[in-house]
């Protein structure tokens, strides 16, 4: 029988590449792949850092966008609020300057003198105000306000139920939300008494007419 190699007896050579290299060179090839690796290791921990980095940079200009992108929205808005404020101040201004005018065509139509081509112009006047928001207020017979009217003085009257306006001594004015002047009126506040049911008017009424001659 042939005999056969004893194994496990720590005389195999190292097989492939290493078989023929003497100890320096085999500790030499190792430390260079060791090298290698740990340079490849580094390239891919640098490439993460700096995809890192990439992402934090990224991150903090999308926030710096939004950040001016809110600031312009808020500038926008105030701008625009600016704007409408200075424009509802120079119409109030035309209206107070126009108030005496409007006022002199009421009183001038209260007595019948608003006529003819003055009337034309008058009526042009108020349109032309009243689309700049302009609106006069102010009638005998509607609910008492004190935030739009303001009492010139009382008048008791009978019955029960909320103060209306009696008498208007100057029409208000306002323009949009903005109140311009409050109409001076004269208030009727009820007194709680029964009111009057008109009886004893008609019955003065028919003896008054009673007592005039027939005709002939």
């Amino acid at each position: 029988m042939t005999d056969k190699p004893a194994e496990g007896n720590g005389d195999e050579q190292p097989q492939g590449d290493f078989a023929n290299l003497t100890p320096e060179e085999f500790l030499a090839r190792t430390a260079d792949g060791t090298a290698k690796e740990a340079a490849a290791g580094a390239r891919a921990n640098a490439a993460h850092d700096a995809l890192g980095q990439a992402k934090a940079l990224a991150a903090e200009r999308t926030e710096d966008l939004q950040r001016l992108q809110a600031e312009y929205v808020n500038y926008k808005k105030r701008v625009d609020r600016d704007r409408d404020v200075a424009r509802a101040k120079g119409v109030e201004s035309v209206v107070r300057d126009l108030i005496p005018v409007l006022d002199a065509i009421h009183q001038a139509e209260a007595h019948g003198e608003l006529t003819g081509g003055f009337k034309l112009v008058a009526d042009e006047l108020e349109s032309l105000a009243a689309k700049h928001g302009l609106v006069i207020f102010g009638q005998a017979g509607e609910e008492f306000d004190p935030r739009f009217h303001e009492a010139m003085y009382q008048v008791p009257t009978p019955g029960t139920g909320e103060m209306r306006i009696h008498e208007v001594m100057q029409k208000g004015v306002r323009v949009g939300d903005s109140l311009i002047r409050p109409a001076r009126v004269a208030v009727s506040v009820p007194n709680g008494e029964p009111a009057a049911d008109g009886a004893a008017g008609d019955q003065d009424d028919n003896a008054s007419g009673d007592d005039k001659a027939p005709d002939a």
